[in-house]
Order: structure tokens, then sequence, then C-alpha cells
């Protein structure tokens, strides 16, 4: 009796409440979102509720895991993640014009969504090995190239909105490595000029028939209609127009549950999963809206506290990579729904519909409440 009363107070303990509390609020939010998405209960809403009970599993499991064994595991599983990704390039299933999927027999995987985790836990082993004041150039551009080949072999696939999210999963480990901020400017500095040009440029290269050679067709597609959506509103741009008509339409207040016109008159593409804030903004509204952030901040605040109590730099590294994640995945989905970022396929955090989104989101948010539960002083190096 004891022994089970031991273990289950060990897995009421290994929760970080403030953070399950937020994952619960937003859980609850998501299946009253995906409920009018849907216009019911259909098979899409009790999917999306075995996703979540999959991802809440995951995170248990996860959490129960002390860090010292994922720091063990972490080369590991970026070799299997990298191994995967050159069994999608030669033996891939292709769907959509994409290459992205790997038959396995008894399951078929997308193995790009693995690399969102396994790229920052291999960059926070590989930190975790030096001493911080002591860090060369050189040691950085090491650590660039274990981000930089799953990287490209996820662009080729093409998943330009993964590969997005690897890059800057794997930078923020860096960053927080502590890579200079001058080394920074300069790549800031071009992304300026790039962007200016591109702008400036816009009606001369987004011609048809001009090949931008480092994009694929639909990319550049993608990217020219940001710049200008009523260039081809019934075609290309039809998915930003309708999403901000949604949005502007909501208001102030929004229009209620389920009276979302825009939504449920099907004028809005993909409202289950890439564009579902755009059905959640024209039901509730400005202040609704500003009350998603609210939660996904809070998210967002509390992985960084963990990150900052963190004992060791594998734990300090990486929740503070998954928590700067988070962001990224907020920042670029709603920024391509209000049409201020080019439409990546990027999934809402805890809201959008997707089985292997949610269990990565699952997993990731384990992986936080167990650098929390297990703060050990020392990790050997």
């Amino acid at each position: 009796m004891k022994q089970y009363f031991r273990w289950v107070v060990k897995v009421l303990t290994v929760f970080d409440w403030p953070l399950l509390a937020l994952l619960i609020l937003m859980t609850g939010l998501g299946l009253v979102m995906m409920h009018s998405a849907v216009g019911g209960t259909d098979w899409r809403f009790a999917g999306q509720v075995r996703n979540y009970l999959m991802a809440f599993i995951a995170l248990w499991l996860v959490a129960l895991i002390p860090p010292k064994y994922w720091l063990k595991l972490s080369p590991a599983l970026y070799v299997v993640g990298v191994l995967l990704l050159v069994a999608v390039e030669f033996f891939g299933e292709t769907s959509k014009g994409a290459t992205r999927w790997l038959d396995l027999g008894f399951a078929r995987i997308q193995p790009s969504e693995m690399l969102k985790l396994t790229v920052p836990m291999m960059l926070a082993w590989y930190f975790h090995q030096f001493d911080a004041k002591r860090m060369r150039l050189v040691d950085f551009l090491a650590a660039a190239v274990l981000l930089i080949i799953p990287f490209a072999l996820i662009v080729r696939q093409p998943d330009l909105g993964t590969a997005l999210l690897v890059l800057l999963s794997g930078f923020f480990v860096i960053y927080f490595a502590g890579l200079s901020f001058k080394l920074l400017l300069p790549l800031g500095v071009v992304m300026v000029v790039g962007l200016g040009t591109l702008i400036y440029l816009e009606a001369d290269i987004c011609q048809p028939g001009v090949d931008w050679v480092v994009l694929h067709e639909y990319q550049k597609n993608r990217v020219c209609t940001l710049l200008d959506p009523s260039s081809d509103p019934l075609g290309k741009g039809f998915h930003t127009i309708q999403s901000m008509i949604a949005i502007g339409s909501g208001g102030i207040y929004g229009k209620g549950y389920m009276e979302g016109t825009q939504a449920h008159l099907d004028f809005v593409p993909e409202r289950t999963t890439d564009f579902i804030f755009a059905v959640y903004a024209e039901e509730f509204g400005l202040y609704g809206g500003i009350m998603l952030l609210v939660l996904f901040a809070l998210l967002v605040v509390r992985g960084l506290f963990i990150a900052a109590r963190a004992k060791t730099q594998f734990g300090r590294l990486l929740a503070g990579a998954l928590s700067m994640t988070f962001f990224v995945y907020v920042f670029v989905n709603i920024g391509m729904v209000t049409g201020i970022l080019p439409v990546v396929g990027v999934p809402l955090p805890f809201m959008s519909y997707g089985g292997t989104a949610l269990l990565t989101l699952g997993v990731a948010c384990g992986l936080l409440m167990s650098i929390n539960h297990y703060r050990q002083p020392v990790l050997s190096r």
C-alpha cells in the first residue's frame, strides 16, 4: 500500500501545476473552437479529443524521466532523426508535391516533426560539454553544422514551415549558449537589406517565369502573395484575403460563438488547422484575441522561468529554446493568418487540428516539467 501511495505521489508531483493549468485552459479552449470550426462533434472533433489524450500521456511519460537520461539519449535521438530524414530522401512517400512521409510498415511517420525536439536537445547536449566562459567561435560553427544538416534535409522535402521551426529552435540554443550579439548584427543587416530589396523589386521578380533559384515555385508564390494578396484574389491570395476578412469582421467583441459567417459559410480555408485563429477572432473579436495571446505569453514566460531555475547547462538551454519555440509557433501562425507573413503551414499550438503537432507539443511540455521537477545540482559531463 505504501509503495502504491508513493507511486501516486510521484506521478502527481512530477507535474508543474502552473504550466499544467495553462495547458488545461488551452485544451478546453481548443476543443471549444474545434467544435465551432467543424460545426458539431463529427469525426474531426472526436479525433482531436483523442489527439489531446495522446499528447497528455506523452507529456506525463516524458515528465517522469529525469533530464540526466534525456541528456544521455540526445545524441542517439538526433542521429536517428537525421537518418530518418535521409531515408525520406530516398524512400519517402510523396503527397501533394512534397516528400515528407516514411512508411515503416506498421506506421506512417513524418520524421521532420521529431527534429523540432531532437535538434535543440542535441545542441543543448553539445554545449553542456563546454565551459560557458571558454567557448570559441569554432565551437559555435560546429553547432551551426549540427543545425544546418537537418534544416537542409527538411527544406529539400520541401517543408519550409517545419524547417523554419527546426532552424529557430536550434538557433535559440546557440544564442542562449553565449553567441555574441555582434556576430548577429551582420546577419540582421543582410536580412533588412534583402527584405527591402524584395519589396522594391516586387513588381519585377514576381512576374511569371522568373526563377528565384533558392525557392520552389510555390514558395515564391507565397512570398509574392504576401506582398500583394490582391494580385490573385481567387487563387494564391484567397487564403490570406479571406482570413483577414474574417478577423476584421469580428470587430472588438466578436460575432459570438458559432456565429462566424466567414467560417461557417466555408470562406475561411483550412479552418480547423492553419487558419483556426481566423475562426476564433471572428467569433470572439479583439478582446478574445488579446486573451488568447495572454495565455500564450504566460506559457512562454512559465517556460523561461523553468529555464532560469534549471541547475544545469543542458536544462537551461533546452528549456529556454523550447519556450521560445512556442513563441515562434504563435508568431508565425498568427502572422500568416493576419497577412504579415507568408503562409508556411505552421499550426497554432494546442488549437489547430493535428495529432503529430500536438504530440510534439506534449513532449516539449513534458521536457519542461522534467527539467523543473528534477533539478539536480550537477549533471556529469
